[in-house]
Parts: C-alpha cells; structure tokens; sequence
C-alpha cells in the first residue's frame, strides 16, 4: 500500500467520517506548516482551502465558501492529487459543481465527498473511521453547533496564554510590535 502521512488520512476521516471540517483544516494545516519543503505543499493547501470552504458553506458564509473552493481548484496539482489516492478529474468536477450550486440562489447546503481512488487508502479510511464510531459519508450533523460553529466554541485558551508570554518576552527585549 502507498504510504500516506497520517494527517492526510486524519483529514480524509474528519472529511466524510466526523464531518468536521474546521478539524479537517487543522490537522493539515499543522502537517503543511511542519512540512515546508514537501513537494505536495500547495496540493495540501489546496485541500485545506476545500474544507474552509465545506466549513463556510455549512455556516451560509457563501461568498467565503466560493472564494476558498476556487482557489483550492487553483492549488491543486494533478500529479500531487493522484499521489495521495484521490481521482484529479473528478476532485477538479466537484469543487467546480459545489461551488456553482452555492451561487444558486436556492442553495442547501450538501456535503461533498473527496474521490478516493485507491481502494487500500479508502480501506483504511473506513476502517480508522469505524474504530472512531463514525459514520462514512453520511450527512453533517446539522443540529451539532460545536461542529457548525466550532471556531467560534473551541477553547482557546492556550493560544491566548501563547500570545499573552510571547507579548511579555517582546516587552523584555524592547520590541513593541
């Protein structure tokens, strides 16, 4: 079986298994910032931008959803594509066809779902997504407001405590940014 870095399959579970799209984003968000001279770093952002924009598009933000699917369709290298298992062609087909119906004015939203095309990635996808007691590709949890809202009612504690000790080590050395 190709290898595949876990982020990626954690992704492809939060993607159609938990739904979690906000997650999604920040589990290949981490693995691209820790990843800075990987060939596939623009693919990676590309799929970044698709679940952002899944993510705005469950919340009505359509401008925001359009906006981020376009540019994932940009980002997206063929080569890169095919190399983490997943059917180029048909990603490219999707995200154009999400992104035109929600610039319909009778939009609702609908989840989308990555083309897996190696059948061991796709095994191993619903395998890790039974052992998490998720669904595959059933529809988002629309009721759930931690899942549709998650950025807004995740702890964020540590990140302000981060930005709290790095605004004291500034002052120590002079530098008021």
């Amino acid at each position: 079986m190709m290898q595949y870095p876990e982020a990626y399959t954690d992704y492809l579970c939060y993607f159609h298994g938990a739904r979690d799209y906000f997650e999604c984003h920040e589990v290949m968000e981490e693995y691209w910032k820790e990843h800075p001279k990987d060939p596939a770093r623009l693919t990676y952002v590309g799929l970044i931008q698709i679940a952002v924009g899944m993510y705005h598009s469950r919340r009505g933000n359509y401008a925001g959803a359009v906006k981020m699917l376009k540019s994932a369709a940009n980002n997206l290298l063929a080569e890169d594509v095919r190399a983490l298992g997943l059917d180029d062609v048909e990603l490219q087909a999707r995200i154009a066809q999400a992104w035109q119906a929600i610039g319909n004015e009778n939009y609702l939203f609908e989840d989308m779902n990555l083309p897996i095309s190696d059948p061991e990635l796709l095994h191993l996808c619903l395998e890790l997504c039974q052992l998490k007691g998720w669904g595959w590709q059933t529809p988002s949890p629309m009721s759930d407001d931690m899942i549709i809202h998650k950025h807004t009612r995740r702890d964020r504690s540590e990140v302000i405590e981060e930005r709290a000790r790095q605004q004291v080590i500034r002052k120590e050395l002079g530098d008021n940014r």
